[in-house]
């Protein structure tokens, strides 16, 4: 089984930046695609941006030219740059990876974009 732990989260104020890490371990971390989702309270969870094997990535249209999410193979490990943070990208954020048939799902962290 693969398991993913997110960390990074914390609260900053509108314009700061925060780079979210999502470690994967337990087996051999091959994923086919890798994204970060996030739930503000109320809300659903929404896709942020999603990574595939082939390294191209598409990002929801809240977050483009702030938000970069990006892989590191040897470190089993994908990221999400965030920069120019809003109040409104305030959630729990979620780490994912599709691996053949299989998903899963990270415990998630929490970010609070607020003055």
């Amino acid at each position: 089984q693969v398991q993913l732990v997110e960390s990074g989260g914390g609260s900053v104020q509108p314009g700061g930046s925060l780079r979210l890490s999502c470690a994967a371990s337990g087996s051999i971390f091959n994923p086919d695609a890798m994204s970060w989702y996030r739930q503000a309270p109320e809300k659903q969870r929404e896709l942020v941006a999603i990574l595939t094997i082939s390294m191209l990535a598409t990002y929801a249209d809240s977050v483009k030219g702030r938000f970069t999410i990006s892989r590191n193979n040897a470190k089993n490990t994908v990221y999400l740059q965030m920069n120019s943070l809003k109040p409104e990208d305030t959630g729990y954020y979620y780490c994912n990876a599709v691996v053949g048939r299989l998903n899963y799902w990270g415990q998630g962290t929490q970010v609070t974009v607020s003055s």
